[in-house]
């Protein structure tokens, strides 16, 4: 089993379902980490060196340890209720969100609400929300006008890795690129 397999495995247990290994996050979403390797490794091999190059190495940045590595936890993304502790944060003017072609309906119809999530996830430029997209399908992107959203009191906050959050996006602030 490599890194990729064991840190998507990683991620459902500290975004959705810690008790699947027999643990429990703190208010913040924080795990401690020799309960999460002895937990994983029932079922996927994993030591402290291996969690630590998967936190190192995520090309989305999904985990952030504490100071001295004794908790981690996903930075967002999370299905559960938890306060990563986001700070409020002023957005550009334009942010974009991807999805593939089988949501437009439902966006189009209700806007960008966050499902199953705590937020919805929206990213800085169209490149990666293209990206995005490209996970579900032929990608659609919508330009997201959260300049407009801010100045009528929505609130926005960017996770560590650089994804921007909010709690929806109505219709009005949605134009398809």
């Amino acid at each position: 089993m490599g890194d990729k397999e064991t840190s998507k495995y990683i991620s459902l247990i500290l975004r959705h379902k810690p008790e699947v290994i027999g643990i429990s996050l703190d208010e913040h979403g924080w795990a401690n980490v020799d309960e999460l390797i002895r937990g994983v490794n029932k079922s996927h091999p994993l030591d402290m060196g291996t969690l630590e190059r998967i936190v190192a190495e995520d090309e989305k940045q999904r985990y952030s340890f504490n100071e001295d590595k004794t908790l981690i936890r996903a930075n967002q993304g999370h299905s559960i209720p938890v306060d990563v502790e986001l700070e409020e944060v002023q957005p550009p003017e334009f942010l974009y969100h991807g999805t593939g072609e089988k949501y437009v309906a439902s966006i189009d119809e209700q806007g960008l609400i966050p499902k199953s999530r705590l937020y919805v996830h929206l990213s800085a430029d169209e490149e990666t929300a293209r990206k995005v997209g490209s996970r579900h399908g032929k990608p659609v992107i919508y330009i997201v006008k959260s300049g407009e959203m801010y100045l009528n009191q929505e609130k926005f906050y960017r996770s560590v890795n650089g994804v921007w959050l909010t709690k929806r996006v109505p219709i009005q602030y949605l134009q398809k690129l």
